[in-house]
């Protein structure tokens, strides 16, 4: 028997060919219009492509070229979209080709059951995808789908697959906006209470569990024609809700058979279900196991998988279990087998940090030199006038200011934004001239700025030092601590600082700053409770002193005397000036008052 050219032993029968039974009246072959309505070329994808082209005519003296006229989409070699248009199509109406919509037709789909249909193109699909407002129109049927990703492996299985009369069943996409029903993505009320009276239904109180089950095919819900798909977003996060505010001490979920492909939306589930134990995922099509990542904050003792692609994505049963147990460690039973019981340890893990250590000074001589160097620098940047900081910047310092990156903006007591226009937090200024405008540099320039930001009054009693750095030329240490701006005696604002000096020795035996870096934050609430509880020293409107030696005959004096160690005594004579006489009296008063803290007698 003579085989017809180019017609292979497996190759259906195509529209075209001559035994089609949809042959034109009198045995003619369908017209080039109705041919391009048959084709599963893509070729309809927008209104320019979609308009009649009359039939190229290679005998026609005045015709061009069939690839001159079609321009830069020329056509590919076996039919099919242009190159060109075929690229621009995975691309959605707002350009983001993950979360773009995407409307596919199936050419003569009037004639196929939609179960059938569907379940086809799903299995051979190599993405899966929830078909979204499955509709027919004409002879042609309809849905859409979501993502680029899911349109392109649609349109490569178009033509390989037949339908029961071994006709090839040709697929067309398009990009298109949302769908209709997807437009509002919150539920209605009606349909809110509906999918309640549902979840009451099929919620066993007695063990705790909720059967939420081939949701779609509820016979309640198909009476009242609500169709409740469960992979979308908005009635997961309503179902969620309801467990929140009704259930929060639920045990056992069971959502299989729901057609979920993945569990983005059910991210919460930790938080809405804390003490959840039971979770059924069968019999859906999850495709690979990084989906249960989302979930992996439950504590689940068994998980139910089987009946989802992830399955056979193993090469053994050792690795699944190992895959699984990785995300949920406690878990018992997986697919209603038991497993081996998890290697746990009997030392629980502290669910709490670790009190903070006080200061590191490194030293007590440079102890003595950094906590003096700090009662004499804040002693006049509290002041009116910070001139006084002349003294202690070199001549050649730095200085920077920075804020949080995602400080609150706008006037409100929880802004900074006094602050934000002198900040060089790098992670906000990304030009290099204004980066370099915002770092102060030359003492002059320094104090100057320091000199315009907000007057303010320093909490010593809540400053904590570290030192970070030290050498014979060099020494650096961070400061942290809160303070207060004082320009409005109406509102008090209390701010959390970290301040990093670096400092050289002066030509007096003090310090000289080099580089200065401010960070300023808003305070917590701990800080806040806490801040100036212990009476402050009182600012100094004058210059900081020239550092001298500390007379220590007269600290170990007052030591004794008071009974505090040498630190305190030191403070509390710096505070009065060396006078110390009027030191002891201060003393003796707060002391009666009970406002020393306890660290002061501590030797």
């Amino acid at each position: 028997m003579k085989r017809r050219k180019g017609r292979g032993p497996f190759r259906a029968k195509m529209f075209s060919e001559p035994n089609y039974k949809g042959r034109n009246k009198g045995g003619f072959p369908p017209t080039y219009r109705n041919r391009q309505e048959e084709d599963d070329g893509d070729i309809a994808m927008n209104d320019t492509h979609e308009s009649f082209r009359p039939r190229f005519n290679p005998y026609d003296r005045g015709g061009k070229r069939r690839d001159d006229r079609l321009g830069k989409h020329r056509a590919p070699l076996h039919g099919g979209p242009p190159r060109d248009l075929a690229q621009h199509q995975d691309r959605g109406p707002a350009g983001d080709d993950r979360k773009a919509w995407f409307k596919i037709s199936i050419p003569y789909g009037k004639k196929y059951e939609k179960t059938w249909l569907l379940t086809l193109l799903q299995n051979a699909c190599k993405v899966p995808f929830t078909a979204v407002g499955y509709h027919i129109e004409h002879n042609q049927a309809h849905f859409y789908v979501e993502g680029s990703e899911t349109a392109r492996a649609l349109r490569k299985i178009s033509r390989s697959l037949t339908d029961r009369e071994n006709f090839k069943i040709a697929i067309l996409t398009r990009a298109t906006a949302a769908p209709p029903q997807m437009e509002s993505k919150d539920m209605k009320p009606e349909e809110v209470e509906h999918f309640k009276r549902c979840m009451e239904k099929r919620y066993d109180g007695a063990h705790q569990a909720l059967d939420m089950k081939s949701l779609r095919s509820d016979p309640d819900l198909i009476a009242n024609k609500i169709d409740f798909i469960l992979g979308r977003k908005s009635y997961m996060q309503a179902m969620l809700k309801i467990i929140k505010d009704n259930v929060p001490e639920l045990l056992s979920l069971d959502v299989s058979n729901n057609k979920l492909y993945r569990l983005d939306d059910m991210e919460e589930l930790p938080l809405k279900a804390p003490n959840l134990k039971i979770l059924n995922l069968s019999q859906n099509m999850l495709r690979s196991d990084r989906e249960l990542d989302k979930v992996k904050g439950l504590k689940l003792e068994e998980l139910w998988l089987d009946g989802n692609p992830l399955c056979d994505t193993f090469r053994d049963q050792t690795s699944y279990i190992s895959a699984v147990r990785e995300r949920f460690p406690k878990l018992l039973r997986l697919d209603g087998h038991e497993l081996p019981p998890p290697i746990t340890f009997d030392i629980e893990t502290p669910t709490t940090l670790p009190p903070s250590k006080g200061s590191y000074l490194v030293s007590e001589e440079i102890k003595v030199l950094i906590l003096r160097f700090l009662q004499q620098y804040y002693a006049c940047y509290d002041s009116q006038d910070r001139q006084g900081l002349l003294n202690v910047y070199h001549e050649e310092a730095r200085c920077s200011l920075s804020i949080p990156a995602n400080v609150a903006q706008g006037p409100n007591r929880g802004s900074l934004g006094e602050y934000t226009k002198d900040s060089r937090n790098l992670k906000k200024v990304r030009d290099q001239t204004l980066r370099f405008k915002l770092l102060k540099h030359k003492c002059l320039n320094v104090v100057g700025f320091l000199n315009e930001l907000p007057k303010t009054q320093h909490d010593l009693n809540s400053f904590v030092v570290d030192v970070t750095a030290q050498t014979i030329t060099l020494l650096s240490f961070v400061v942290n601590g809160i303070f207060k701006e004082v320009e409005d005696q109406s509102v008090s604002v209390v701010r959390g600082f970290s301040r990093i000096f670096v400092a050289v020795p002066g030509s007096d035996g003090g310090l000289l700053l080099v580089n200065d870096q401010l960070f300023i934050r808003t305070a917590s609430t701990e800080e806040i409770r806490k801040a100036f509880v212990t009476p402050a020293p009182t600012p100094s409107s004058s210059p900081v002193p020239v550092i001298a030696p500390v007379p220590q005959d007269m600290v170990q004096a007052f030591s004794s005397f008071s009974g505090m160690n040498l630190e305190w005594s030191q403070k509390c004579l710096l505070d009065n000036a060396w006078d110390f006489e009027q030191a002891a009296q201060i003393f003796l008063k707060l002391k009666s008052e009970g406002k020393i803290p306890e660290i002061a007698f501590m030797k």
